[in-house]
């Protein structure tokens, strides 16, 4: 594999905004519990996050923005995600929903973030059982309900996912489209035992006119053909899923650093109950889950890194990955999250059951990181089903999603 070199600009950018999501540490711990108990990102947060423009990683210069790469983008929400996963949650979603945003024709770009160069788009882009639709000139009128939209209650502008049906009922294209958050209403959905503060919930619109400029088809962008006429920016020639599926990593990097650094610092402060071990660190056997769960942990970061460097090296050269690179990435993005989930069980358990107290972070970063492995795109199953098909050429459809 070809690796890219290093950019100075690009690497020092990337050191200044990891700089600033570090900077917000005491922040994002003194409100971590409050964002909890509130099923929303305490707006103390927001506001500096914002100011810190870290809700910008992935947004076009052309408005401002930093259109800093994804590997960028992985790291400042892993920095984010050692104080505060639901934070993290809520910028990473907010950072690929801006990306989704770039890819409209510049006439809806400027409508988004023209008209508000600090405006945050948040959606999903499944498509809801529950959608109506109907053509009328020049776009459609929609309702229905869309869960669960990470970010909903600090965004300027919704994404909505809509599908496109024959005279027989079948399924014949998905849609992007983006619709301002003024016009949909936010039902309260979102009650969960972990990323609790992401509020999650779910976008309502009743007969809402979308415009057909504020929407592109889905089957299109998963073969790059995208709507922007900006074809001579590189971020915005990456590859679809593989952004879309590879950027819930970030969030689970960082809640598995901040766990290891957690147990290991508290290693010499605990012993092991009924043993002869008045330190945890004295123990051959905790030395040997810290080291496996560290691994682990080096392994999703291993992983992320090479699917973010295979996404970025192709947009670079202009040239749209294959179906096995794609599910490639695919498959790094479920086997790095499953390598945290596992290596937070370790954690947990050479912690001791001291981990589940409600003031220790522990318990938070555990349901936390399960709840966001469940997202169906990052499914580790799926992805790897949907690769060991690719790498044998067994022409079997598993999901659009690649």
């Amino acid at each position: 594999m070809s690796h890219l070199h290093p950019d100075p600009e690009v690497t020092d950018l990337r050191a200044e905004l990891v700089r600033r999501a570090h900077a917000l540490k005491p922040l994002l711990q003194k409100n971590a519990a409050q964002t909890e108990k509130d099923r929303r990102v305490v707006e103390e947060n927001i506001q500096a996050l914002s100011e810190a423009g870290l809700f910008r990683t992935l947004q076009p210069r052309r408005y401002g923005g930093y259109e800093a790469g994804v590997r960028t983008h992985l790291d400042v929400t892993a920095a984010i995600a050692e104080y505060c996963p639901s934070s993290s949650w809520v910028v990473n979603l907010i950072g690929v929903c801006t990306w989704f945003a770039s890819l409209l024709p510049g006439r809806a770009q400027d409508e988004i973030f023209g008209a508000n160069p600090l405006a945050r788009v948040a959606g999903v882009f499944t498509p809801s059982s529950q959608t109506h639709r109907r053509a009328v000139d020049g776009g459609l009128v929609v309702s229905g309900k869309w869960y669960y939209a990470s970010g909903c209650l600090h965004a300027d502008w919704g994404l909505i996912g809509l599908t496109e049906q024959n005279e027989k009922g079948e399924v014949t294209d998905q849609f992007l489209a983006y619709v301002p958050m003024s016009e949909l209403r936010i039902e309260d959905t979102w009650h969960t035992v972990g990323m609790r503060g992401s509020g999650s919930n779910c976008l309502v619109a009743d007969e809402i006119f979308v415009p057909d400029h504020r929407m592109y088809s889905i089957q299109r962008a998963i073969g790059g053909d995208y709507a922007s006429e900006f074809k001579e920016e590189p971020l915005y020639r990456s590859a679809f899923v593989p952004v879309a599926a590879l950027i819930l990593v970030g969030p689970q990097l960082g809640m598995g650093t901040a766990a290891l650094k957690y147990v290991i610092d508290m290693a010499g402060k605990r012993n092991i109950a009924y043993t002869v071990y008045g330190k945890q660190s004295e123990s051959v056997a905790f030395q040997m889950q810290i080291a496996e769960a560290a691994m682990k942990i080096d392994t999703a970061h291993l992983h992320a890194y090479r699917a973010a460097e295979d996404i970025e090296r192709f947009a670079a050269a202009g040239n749209y990955p294959d179906f096995v690179a794609r599910a490639r990435v695919r498959a790094d993005t479920g086997h790095a999250i499953t390598q945290i989930v596992e290596a937070l069980n370790i954690l947990v358990t050479a912690h001791g059951a001291g981990s589940f107290a409600e003031s220790s972070p522990m318990q938070r970063f555990w349901r936390d990181s399960n709840t966001g492995a469940r997202h169906a795109v990052a499914s580790p199953l799926i992805a790897a089903e949907v690769y060991g098909k690719a790498l044998l050429g067994v022409d079997t459809f598993v999901t659009p999603l690649v």
